[in-house]
């Protein structure tokens, strides 16, 4: 979606100032400044309009993180289905994973910034981690194996993300597909 002033329809307010902010984050790498009254700006509207659906830069700061993860989900689904699902699709909504934070570091940053809480119970709208648990319990049959086996693949892919995001380790393609290839974990 357009968020020039030309293309702006009143309505959609909200959606065009979560993909300028999104914006601002690709073109700002790195840089999560991004203030309320250039997003106004960007959208063709007042700055007041901006805190009808944002009272403070925090809000659209998580609203900015959660639609990340929404897109990140979207990603790694997409990834499991296309890869067949089970252990190959395992792998690759892992490799999806990284990958996603490569392409958008500012985003991903504020994803685990200001997005949902580390606490279990933060789960629940984080479309990500219920498709992670959802992979895990098809490929063990034990609640707890597959719980702990989610929280293991999460830490495993976020810290080669952040590795790489930091320049611990190259950001290669390659390198993602051997760290993260897991089909060999599931034997049945």
């Amino acid at each position: 979606m357009s968020t020039s002033p030309e293309t702006y329809h009143h309505g959609a307010l909200r959606e065009a100032l979560i993909e300028a902010g999104l914006a601002a984050l690709e073109k700002d790498a790195g840089d999560v400044d991004i203030s309320l009254r250039a997003l106004a700006r960007s959208v063709g509207v007042s700055p007041t309009a901006v805190y009808r659906h944002f009272p403070n830069k925090s809000a659209l700061l998580a609203a900015l993180a959660a639609e990340g993860l929404d897109r990140l989900a979207s990603a790694q689904q997409r990834a499991a289905e296309e890869a067949g699902g089970g252990a190959a699709g395992f792998s690759a909504s892992g490799r999806t994973y990284v990958r996603f934070a490569l392409a958008h570091p500012a985003l991903f940053r504020l994803m685990f910034s200001h997005g949902v809480p580390e606490s279990h119970a933060g789960h629940k709208e984080d479309r990500a981690w219920l498709l992670l648990v959802q992979m895990t319990r098809s490929l063990t049959p034990d609640e707890d194996s597959a719980e702990r086996m989610a929280l293991q693949a999460w830490a495993i892919a976020h810290g080669i993300a952040m590795l790489m995001l930091d320049g611990r380790f190259p950001a290669d393609d390659a390198l993602i597909d051997r760290l993260l290839d897991t089909e060999g974990l599931f034997l049945r």
